[in-house]
């Protein structure tokens, strides 16, 4: 039987089990959280982010929930800087250009802060003038620092960025820095011909 887990990544931790970077001082990494042998991310959450990552021993499941031609939604808590209007939110709803192309067509709403939120260490830098504001960001595809770019593309730079969910998959119940063993949906046998 494959295993699945669930896993609430912290900020400023690498997404990977080993740190091959050229700083001098070892980042930390899913290896000082994570001992379960044979697991690997099913995907990547970018050091700077946080919240929810799936990590599996399967390598069919992997695919499945990281290759963005199986379009599994992604939700994103993100906390913007400024109050975007409806003409933002609605760039970010029909697509936004990017120096790669144009965005597929996402969802987008004004949240109030998610009550389940941890405190982030270091806090986010606040500006006395500039309101900031939580947006809740559902994408179907995965481009590098995606998010962020979009954000900044409408006028509101990211100040945190928390996936909360992935597929069904949520962070409902997860202590940051914690994992637990993922319930994986049962599919459905295509009848032998």
């Amino acid at each position: 039987m494959p295993q699945l887990i669930r896993f609430n990544k912290p900020f400023d931790v690498l997404p990977q089990f080993t740190d091959r970077g050229t700083e001098g001082t070892p980042r930390r990494t899913l290896s000082d959280f994570i001992d379960l042998p044979g697991v690997y991310p099913a995907g990547r959450l970018d050091r700077d982010s946080e919240g929810l990552m799936l990590l599996t021993d399967d390598g069919g499941l992997q695919a499945q929930i990281s290759d963005p031609k199986h379009k599994m939604a992604k939700t994103y808590w993100v906390q913007v800087e400024g109050s975007p209007d409806q003409a933002a939110l609605d760039a970010l709803t029909k697509g936004v250009e990017l120096k790669d192309g144009l965005t597929k067509p996402a969802q987008a709403r004004i949240i109030q802060e998610p009550s389940i939120l941890w405190p982030r260490t270091p806090p986010i830098r606040v500006r006395k003038n500039i309101p900031d504001t939580w947006v809740e960001l559902t994408l179907r595809e995965g481009r590098n620092r995606q998010v962020r770019r979009m954000t900044a593309a409408v006028g509101h730079p990211t100040l945190r960025l928390i996936r909360y969910r992935i597929g069904t998959w949520t962070l409902d119940g997860l202590d940051q820095g914690t994992w637990q063993n993922a319930v994986i949906p049962q599919t459905k046998k295509r009848p032998r011909r």
